[in-house]
């Protein structure tokens, strides 16, 4: 019975309420000097998740002449002019020179600022993979390798070899909760409706738009529609029945939830960062700073996001499609972390991209195929920036790091690149194996990247 419980709410509205316990925002407004919290000790981590697997080679680039050579051949059509790209200086280097995609200019700034890093070649894997192992057939793979659907719920469950319900992401925010005292809303909010990073045990995503709090627009008492008259029928009317009981708490407490909170955004000062027009991750982004802004009025000491952007998955047509999603990508993540300085947050919000996979090197013809490990990036004041983490494939088809067609084997493993985002978010390393099954079969629990 528990079990069909769980299952029911979590299905019906248990991720759209995302509340904990029985307390609502309703008075909040009214006691915001008494809930406050003194602590300044509050980190948020922002997902930025680019759906369909987004060409990091084509992202981070060889610059060296030689190297760029060898690219430009493997990549034929796929190749972008060298003087087209943006050239960066990592603090450390294996002697190769590199660059970004000239729709990257406002991310070369940050890198250049350290305030961006670029974790090189991370991948879903169940434990350390050589090509060797994979090409004799002795390596432990996850299922559906260069699956959307598969690679996706990997990088947001990091179990990807057992049948689970919650994503890192909400493991993480079920050990840091306690953290948060007094709130009504989640730790976990997701921008992108549902996900499963972002579901726990105890927590599920919290879900907004980008203009405020979803409205339940068939409960709206000032329209007088029959609707309202039958819901609020519905909400007022005894009933002894347990599944009818809770759906009607959940759905009367995201009612009181939604309207205070649509009120505190409503009341919050206006952001004076301007961040892109028409262009659907800047708005999430620019909601999720807002939200931010009211951090100590919602009792928050830790926050974990979720936003996304889609189109990756650039079979044909790849080098304008990606172009412009590049471009927007680099402008959406500027302008925010230009919003966290804005809030005097910098050092305290640290965003991450995660994709389904990287593509395959050589090209199909118009495009790229579905590939394997990739670059993410990771943009905040605590950064160690200006560099690159982990170790760049050697960019040779059929060489040491490919599988086939320019499929690189990932280095470094979702698991570690969750780790060392989890422990600075507030993780103990005694935690891990908790909220990342899988972490000790890797060596790494902290790619220091992140300062504290």
């Amino acid at each position: 019975m528990r079990n069909s419980r769980r299952s029911f709410l979590l299905h019906s509205l248990g991720a759209t309420v995302g509340t904990m316990g029985p307390s609502s925002l309703l008075g909040r407004l009214g006691r915001v000097a008494m809930a406050v919290p003194q602590s300044t000790d509050y980190r948020a981590l922002v997902c930025v998740f680019l759906y369909g697997g987004n060409d990091s080679d084509n992202t981070l680039i060889p610059y060296g002449t030689q190297e760029y050579n060898a690219y430009a051949s493997a990549r034929s059509v796929l190749a972008i002019p060298r003087t087209n790209l943006l050239s960066i200086s990592p603090l450390n280097t294996d002697g190769r020179q590199w660059a970004l995609h000239p729709n990257l200019g406002g991310l070369q700034t940050l890198f250049q600022q350290q305030k961006l890093a670029i974790v090189a070649n991370v991948g879903v894997l169940l434990a350390p993979t050589t090509r060797t192992q994979y090409l004799n057939g002795t390596a432990t793979l996850p299922p559906q390798l260069f699956s959307h659907t598969d690679q996706q719920a990997h990088w947001q469950t990091s179990w990807s070899d057992q049948p689970v319900l919650t994503g890192w992401g909400g493991r993480l925010a079920d050990r840091l909760n306690s953290l948060n005292t007094g709130t009504a809303v989640s730790m976990n909010i997701s921008l992108d409706g549902t996900n499963v990073f972002q579901v726990g045990q105890q927590i599920f995503p919290y879900m907004i738009s980008s203009e405020g709090a979803i409205p339940l627009w068939y409960y709206d008492e000032a329209w007088g529609n029959p609707e309202t008259v039958v819901t609020k029928s519905m909400l007022e009317a005894p009933t002894t029945n347990l599944f009818e009981t809770a759906y009607r708490t959940l759905f009367r407490r995201a009612i009181d939830n939604a309207r205070s909170l649509n009120q505190m955004l409503s009341s919050a000062p206006a952001l004076t960062t301007t961040f892109p027009q028409n262009v659907t991750l800047a708005d999430q982004l620019k909601m999720v700073a807002r939200l931010i802004s009211l951090r100590q009025q919602l009792g928050m000491r830790r926050q974990i996001f979720f936003c996304s952007a889609g189109g990756y998955d650039t079979h044909g047509g790849q080098i304008n499609t990606q172009a412009a999603l590049l471009g927007q990508l680099s402008q959406s993540l500027s302008a925010f972390y230009q919003a966290t300085v804005e809030l005097g947050v910098a050092s305290q919000v640290t965003t991450f991209t995660a994709s389904d996979f990287g593509r395959t090197y050589k090209s199909n013809g118009k495009g790229s195929d579905h590939g394997w490990g990739s670059h993410q990036l990771v943009i905040g004041g605590a950064v160690r920036g200006g560099d690159i983490y982990g170790q760049v494939p050697v960019l040779q088809v059929d060489g040491p790091n490919d599988t086939s067609d320019g499929r690189w084997i990932p280095t470094i493993a979702t698991d570690e690149f969750a780790a060392t985002l989890a422990l600075w978010f507030g993780a103990q390393a005694g935690d891990l194996p908790s909220i990342l099954p899988n972490i000790n079969r890797f060596s790494r629990s902290n790619l220091g990247f992140l300062n504290g």
